[in-house]
């Protein structure tokens, strides 16, 4: 274990070992490290957050911060949760749940690039990467192996599915369905195809997909309803990626993503 004598720990902080704590950092009270944590000059934990083993919080990165709201009451005890191996580069903040007991948390092997902001609430999956000034708004929920594209922002509340992909710049306000690429405002624009291929999915499970993405939003319509249409079908949600697909439209609070046009 390193710790540079200018860092300032609280008594009641739990550190892992082999953990390494840098220059002019901040853990404070209640903090717990995992094994072979990193923690950069100028970086602040405050109290309630948890680290899994090997993760890594770059300079000027603030965990566990007030949620961003007039009304909060600083009293309360909400915390933040982090898997394994997560990376969490410069300037990044991740905002603490916003009731006593509750958490913001990121899943294992997340990559969060600079200046991203995870606020209060949200709950992002395993393998999630999170680019540069990306924007998540309270009480987000982002499933695995997601890509979020720089600058985009995310409205309260949105949930986006699993093997997504959101463009650089995307104003996001409404729910992304799982392996589906959002781009520009609440913009569908087919299936992240790529990704599919990257994780391995074989060719029925891509072709019953494809299936699926048609009947919903192929010709205009109440998305919703056309998914539900499509469960009582044999012939779609065969396999149980074009299931997840089809069962991501019976909840939500924010609507769903639209397409311009028929893409995918």
């Amino acid at each position: 274990m390193s710790i540079h004598p200018t860092a300032i720990i609280s008594e009641t902080a739990v550190l892992g070992k082999d953990s390494l704590v840098g220059p002019y950092s901040v853990i404070e009270e209640g903090v717990v490290l995992g094994e072979g944590c990193s923690i950069a000059a100028h970086a602040v934990l405050r109290r309630g957050v948890v680290l899994g083993d090997q993760v890594k919080v770059d300079s000027f990165a603030v965990i566990g911060g007030d949620p961003q709201s007039l009304t909060f009451d600083s009293a309360t005890k909400g915390g933040v949760v982090i898997g394994d191996r997560v990376c969490i580069r410069e300037g990044c903040t991740v905002s603490r749940g916003s009731s006593d007991g509750a958490n913001t948390t990121i899943g294992n092997d997340c990559f969060l690039m600079a200046q991203a902001h995870v606020a209060h609430d949200c709950q992002v999956g395993n393998d999630v990467v999170i680019a540069n000034n990306v924007m998540l708004a309270g009480h987000v929920t982002v499933g695995a192996n997601v890509f979020i594209g720089g600058g985009a922002g995310i409205h309260q509340s949105c949930r986006i599915g699993t093997y997504a992909m959101v463009g650089g710049n995307a104003s996001i306000s409404a729910d992304v369905p799982p392996y589906v690429m959002a781009a520009e405002r609440n913009t569908a624009h087919g299936l992240n195809l790529v990704g599919l291929r990257r994780g391995g999915f074989e060719r029925p499970n891509l072709a019953d997909l494809k299936k699926c993405y048609r009947a919903v939003y192929f010709g205009g319509g109440n998305l919703k309803k056309k998914a539900a249409e499509a469960v009582r079908e044999h012939e779609f949600g065969i396999t149980a990626t074009g299931a997840r697909f089809l069962a991501f439209f019976e909840h939500g609070k924010r609507g769903f993503i639209q397409t311009s046009k028929d893409a995918g």
